[in-house]
């Protein structure tokens, strides 16, 4: 074993990044013992530097973040600060003076993940980043490693816990949106401005991430399509039980049947109660991916927390310092097939749509007139109704987003319905 330690530098010391502090110290030897050499935190920059940071020297502790890693004897950065920049800034200049990467941030890759990959390629570093997607699953490595030999054509899966979350409390226990959703918060997993994760945006990285890796194409944040969850109500969720299913927000990442596109899009979903995503709970992740040769795997587990995501970090620690002893580097990115990623309205996936509508005959027939019109097939109706007034539901079979988008328009024009009181796709047949 090498005696002279590999040194790291951490940028960020929240949750996470005092997490990995703690486990570097307390797994020291057997880190070692698996890398081949000592590790050695080298220094940590953060914002508040008065802030007592139990188990870290103090005098590693700096402001300083862009000396740190212009150091030039830093052999590995950790960049666990989130956000843009200065994350961008620091990751590019950590590559000039020699540093390989070890990074969380899903909100930057998923931005500028080519460029900061061009940046490691150009000077010859690694560029890691498993904690960005799902947590302590093993998700980036199998996609870009175990599966490089195969043909990914779908990913599909829970990808934020808080969402999951109240999702799950909504539908286990009758609870409205708030009610769950304060409930996340009471808990800690919902932050006290929880839009990045009701909204979509947090699953949205997160699914151009997967999508660029799963089809070695380039995915950007502007190309997911994003629709959040807080117009889910209660009444969809027993409507989706009535239908022996249950709603959840997906990140779904697909290969055209033509091969010849991709899309990507994160949205709220219905799926059969039978899927394994639907007994998924709590805030747990899971992701189903579906490939040529292998067929469907899923991986399930923790989304996020300080120990889970630690967990990957340190698992892209011990791969990157190994790549450094052995003077090679790990895969960089593959964007070989440079697929071009269609429109939301491109998209393919069956409908549940609930009218307001007249209770009077005809109703149904001049609804079913209008999908046909539109070219999109209906699979299931159901029609309640009383003092006048009827509640149609339609599930339809597999349709474009487009068709089901103009065929929702020209349902409103109907004098005979009232309104389009929700509509949710279904996914995972």
């Amino acid at each position: 074993m090498r005696t002279r330690p590999l040194k790291v530098a951490l940028l960020g010391c929240g949750v996470v990044g005092s997490e990995v502090a703690r486990i570097m110290t307390t797994h020291a030897a057997d880190l070692a013992a698996r890398i081949g050499a000592p590790v050695e935190l080298a220094g940590v920059a953060v914002r508040r530097p008065d802030r007592v940071r139990e188990g870290i020297d103090p005098s590693l502790v700096t402001t300083d973040a862009t000396a740190l890693v212009k150091r030039g004897d830093i052999d590995v950065v950790v960049e666990v600060i989130g956000g843009i920049e200065p994350a961008r800034t620091l990751i590019t200049t950590a590559f000039e003076h020699g540093a390989s990467v070890v990074s969380a941030n899903k909100a930057l890759l998923a931005q500028d993940g080519a460029a900061l990959h061009a940046a490691a390629e150009a000077n010859g570093r690694d560029l890691y980043y498993e904690a960005a997607v799902a947590g302590a699953i093993p998700l980036i490595r199998p996609l870009r490693e175990s599966l490089a030999g195969d043909k990914v054509n779908r990913v599909l899966g829970i990808v934020n816990g808080t969402t999951n979350f109240i999702l799950d409390k909504m539908d286990s226990t009758g609870a409205g949106y708030q009610e769950a959703l304060d409930e996340a918060t009471a808990l800690g997993y919902a932050e006290a401005d929880p839009t990045a994760d009701v909204e979509g945006f947090d699953a949205a990285a997160k699914a151009a991430i997967l999508a660029g890796i799963a089809f070695h194409t380039r995915v950007r944040l502007d190309d997911v399509y994003r629709e959040g969850m807080t117009e889910v109500t209660a009444a969809d969720i027993a409507s989706a039980r009535r239908m022996g299913c249950t709603i959840k927000l997906l990140a779904i990442c697909e290969r055209a049947a033509d091969g010849e596109s991709v899309t990507a899009r994160v949205h709220p979903a219905m799926i059969p109660l039978t899927h394994p995503l639907a007994s998924v709970r709590e805030a747990y992740n899971a992701v189903f991916v579906e490939s040529e040769a292998a067929g469907q795997l899923m991986f399930y587990g923790p989304g996020a927390g300080g120990s889970p995501t630690a967990s990957a970090v340190l698992g892209d620690l011990v791969a990157v310092c190994r790549n450094r002893l052995a003077a090679s580097r790990g895969p960089g990115e593959s964007a070989y097939t440079r697929l071009p990623v269609s429109p939301m309205g491109k998209a393919v996936t069956r409908y549940h749509i609930s009218l307001d509508v007249a209770d009077k005959p005809g109703v149904l027939a001049q609804v079913a007139t209008v999908f046909a019109e539109h070219g999109v097939s209906i699979d299931t109706v159901r029609q309640t109704g009383k003092d006048g007034e009827a509640s149609l539901v339609v599930v339809t079979h597999r349709a474009h987003d487009a068709a089901l988008s103009g065929t929702v328009e020209a349902l409103r024009n109907l004098d005979t319905v009232r309104g389009v009181a929700s509509i949710m796709r279904v996914e995972g047949e």
